[in-house]
């Protein structure tokens, strides 16, 4: 089984096998080993959602466990504004929405390549490309927003 977590609007899947690999180490304090190095987290429930800490960085985050949502409750969980933001450096393989699209979850806006693999951004939820921030080509950094749906 996989959940869905919304860190920052952008959706990350999570195994069980990762998720056995998270251990508490005090309340709301977790040690997660990824790729072999341990990551220290700190959650807090918020207004809008949890916040996670993590290298010094803070992350909107929300759980998406799809035994306990419906197809509808998803649609709803996720609507609104969602900026598709680079997870990591790289380049701009393929735009493949422009201003005006009408998109639906799970359908693919951008191509990224970083570190020798291609990354396909998807949208969370249904709804029309504001923006197109990026064109083919471009070089874009950690955290670029690239696409803007409404």
């Amino acid at each position: 089984m996989k959940w869905q977590v919304l860190v920052d609007g952008r959706p990350v899947e999570i195994t069980k096998e990762q998720l056995d690999n998270a251990r508490q180490v005090e309340p709301g304090v977790y040690s997660l080993l990824i790729e072999g190095k341990s990551i220290e987290v700190r959650l807090a429930p918020g207004a809008q959602g949890s916040t996670a800490v993590a290298g010094g960085r803070r992350f909107a985050v929300e759980v998406r466990n799809p035994r306990n949502a419906s197809r509808g409750s998803r649609t709803a969980l996720g609507a609104g504004r969602q900026k598709v933001i680079a997870p990591m450096p790289g380049k701009v393989i393929r735009v493949l929405v422009k201003k005006g699209d009408t998109v639906e979850p799970g359908q693919g806006l951008v191509v990224v390549e970083a570190m020798k693999m291609q990354n396909e951004m998807k949208a969370s939820h249904p709804g029309q490309v504001t923006e197109v921030r990026v064109h083919d080509g471009d070089t874009v950094g950690a955290g670029e927003t690239l696409v803007v749906l409404e």
